[in-house]
């Protein structure tokens, strides 16, 4: 080594040991690298790997013990084997069968767990299902079936009847898309479907252990109710979604202005309606307690507050259906509250990490899942950012506002603040998952934050105090007021020119540079954080590195794209499979399709038997009829056929057929020099146990 690198190699050594207090903050990044880890690998390892893997690092940590660097790779190897085991033993836990082929019309029967209101009907999660002639050991232990029409009064913990058609839960829509599957693998859920007609309940007994969904739904129902009275359902699904977390009852274009203006997290239950409601119950809880002075002067009114504060906090959690950033936000607040509890001051970092490190633990496939990344980003970002604040604070002097106007501007300011950093923190993620980002946020923030904070999520409490009293509507009706509020902010924000900019997918290693430099950015406290700016700059850079497919072909082969010369998709029709267009659209960074251009005049030539595609010099042939083959595969350098083609067409340099669509789902084509790129869904995922195996002889 020369003396230079070695004099920087010091530097950043000392540098590191400076930071001694922030090493733990580390802990949950190394277990989250063991959960990636596994989650990327094209097979499944051996149970015991992740355990061996922890167990020998451990070893080395105590054989090490007297040698700080060693001792430090060695706890960090900890971290990742912990992470990569955590995700082992969870997959090998919530293991269960799925629907192999498709079933019905026919009877099933099951309990019911979950109960979602969707504009259109009802959704039903049901649990120790019967499927009549399906065998119980390969009979899926939860289904998801949704109900359209008039149903009678369900509510979870009933048995129900339905006459349903069920098939096994759809894979991703293209190579690298959302993996439904994986998420119903870890959810127990091995089928979904749809039911012809109303539900019969076959069982009324009610259930103990559905007492938080039976709450959750009788919440949700009630104020339905309410609003459907006085003719404002949308502003009840709002409200719904507020108090149980549950968006099912809010109309799509609602939903659509949410997202386009940038306010959509206000229906995600996390920090700010966990803290609001802890902050208002503690508050009140000691005020009301400080009114009785023998209490006051002789008991600990402010613990006392304080676990009430974490009771009602927690039954909130659980109501809104204990979601990743739900959950996220109660480890936090719970453990702020507790600290009052000891007489103690919780350290904010700290606490990130510490929910971080028990949900990856708990839920390693959360930290796939965009309310994870957004969740952690946005407050992992907000902290580093007030701590910096709090830092500058101490330096320059703590300068008070006196006066309502000063304090206006200064809670508008930190509205502001808050939504720029929060928007720049979770942009990335929200251009990884949904290729989207909203210009118009920081205006929309700005008007609907303070009015949810400050008078919409009050009410919910109130209303949460009043229902057991059948009073609700005293602090529903105001409570509805706001909403109506946000919802105009909403589609009127959604409706400026270029409230949304559409974003082409991100790739992986793009996403992992913006964590990791984010992560170094916001957890270090010395000048050498802000190497960790360059991580979020080639990240998003990565887009521009984004080639979109020239083909792709759905996995049933009832939905062909072709890429013309300008770029835009084409798609052959507009009539199947709207979810697969949407989303190979949505991953274009592509607001609609364009005609399908079987003119004759451009790069396309389609017949009754198929099309001719010619794009980079390349011919690809869309064979729909056996009678097209011969001919096809003389002239196209790729066939690409909705019928078997086995050994009859051996010309092209690529073949994919029914059988392959059938065996790996939708597959993706790029035209290169040398000859075609090609991934599909199953070779992308691997050999997991989320994926399921084709069955011989058949489809």
């Amino acid at each position: 080594m020369t003396p230079n690198l070695k004099n920087k190699a010091e530097v950043l050594l000392a540098l590191f040991l400076a930071e001694r207090e922030r090493w733990v903050l580390w802990l949950p990044v190394l277990v989250g690298t063991g959960v990636a880890v596994y989650f990327r690998l094209p097979f499944e390892p051996s149970l015991w790997f992740g355990s061996l893997m922890l167990l020998a690092a451990g070893c080395l940590s105590v054989l090490m013990r007297k040698r700080p660097i060693f001792l430090i790779t060695a706890i960090a190897v900890m971290g990742v084997s912990l992470g990569f085991a955590a995700a082992q033993l969870r997959t090998a836990y919530v293991a269960a069968p799925v629907l192999q082929k498709s079933f019905g019309p026919g009877s099933v029967e099951g309990r019911i767990d979950e109960i979602e209101t969707r504009p259109r009907g009802l959704r039903v999660t049901l649990e120790s299902p019967r499927i009549f002639g399906v065998g119980p050991a390969i009979t899926p232990e939860r289904v998801r079936v949704t109900l359209n029409g008039k149903q009678p009064e369900l509510v979870p913990g009933d048995w129900i009847r339905v006459r349903a058609k069920l098939t096994s839960p759809p894979p991703p829509s293209a190579p690298g898309a959302f993996d439904f599957q994986r998420r119903a693998y870890f959810r127990g859920i091995g089928a979904v479907g749809f039911a012809f007609g109303p539900a019969q309940i076959t069982d009324k007994t009610d259930h103990q252990d559905h007492f938080i969904a039976q709450s959750r739904h009788g919440i949700g129902a009630r104020v339905l109710r309410y609003f459907e009275s006085h003719d404002n359902p949308i502003v009840g699904g709002v409200v719904v979604a507020l108090m149980t977390g549950q968006r099912g009852s809010i109309p799509p274009q609602v939903m659509d202005a949410f997202r386009d203006s940038g306010i959509a997290h206000l229906l995600a239950i996390s920090g700010l309606h966990i803290g609001l409601i802890a902050g208002f119950v503690f508050f009140g809880v000691r005020a009301l307690l400080a009114l009785v002075p023998p209490l006051a002067l002789r008991y600990p009114i402010k613990k006392w507050a304080a676990v009430v504060a974490i009771i009602c906090a927690f039954a909130y959690a659980m109501i809104a259906g204990a979601t990743i950033p739900t959950l996220r936000a109660f480890l936090m607040i719970g453990v702020v509250l507790f600290a009052i509890l000891i007489e103690r001051r919780g350290i904010s970092m700290r606490l990130v990490a510490f929910a971080a490190t028990v949900l990856l633990l708990m839920q390693p496939e959360s930290l796939l899942g965009a309310s994870f990344q957004l969740s952690f980003a946005a407050v992992t970002a907000l902290i580093a950012t007030y701590e910096y604040i709090s830092r500058r604070r101490r330096t320059l002097g703590n300068v008070r506002a006196r006066g309502w106007p000063p304090r206006v501007v200064l809670y508008l300011g930190g509205v502001a603040l808050t939504t720029v950093v929060a928007a720049a923190a979770t942009a990335p993620f929200a251009a990884f998952h949904f290729n989207r980002f909203a210009d118009y946020g920081l205006a929309a923030n700005l008007l609907a934050v303070p009015v949810t904070a400050l008078w919409i999520m009050p009410w919910a409490v109130a209303a949460f105090a009043l229902m057991p009293f059948g009073l609700e509507a005293l602090a529903l009706t105001p409570m509805g007021w706001g909403v109506e509020f946000v919802i105009a902010v909403s589609t009127k924000v959604a409706a400026w020119p270029g409230a949304v900019t559409l974003i082409p997918v991100m790739p992986d290693w793009g996403l992992g540079f913006v964590v990791f430099g984010g992560l170094w950015l916001c957890l270090w406290k010395k000048s050498w954080r802000l190497f960790g700016i360059a991580g979020p700059i080639i990240g998003m850079a990565s887009l521009l590195t984004v080639q979109t497919p020239d083909l792709l072909i759905d996995a049933k082969a009832k939905l062909v794209a072709i890429k013309g010369t300008d770029g835009q998709l084409s798609l052959s029709t507009s009539r199947a499979s709207a979810f697969t267009r949407d989303m190979w659209l949505r991953r274009a960074a592509q607001a609609s399709a364009k005609a399908w251009p079987d003119d004759g005049l451009g790069p396309l030539k389609c017949d009754s038997l198929g099309c001719l595609y010619t794009n980079k010099g390349r011919t690809v042939a869309l064979v729909q009829d056996f009678a097209a083959l011969q001919d096809d595969c003389q002239v196209a350098d790729a066939v690409i056929s909705t019928v078997p083609v086995r050994d009859r067409c051996s010309g092209p340099k690529l073949v994919i057929d029914r059988f392959d669509l059938w065996r790996n789902g939708a597959h993706a084509v790029w035209f290169e020099k040398d000859g075609f790129r090609v991934e599909s869904v199953n070779r992308v995922r691997g050999d997991r146990p989320w994926v399921p195996k084709p069955r011989k002889g058949g489809t």
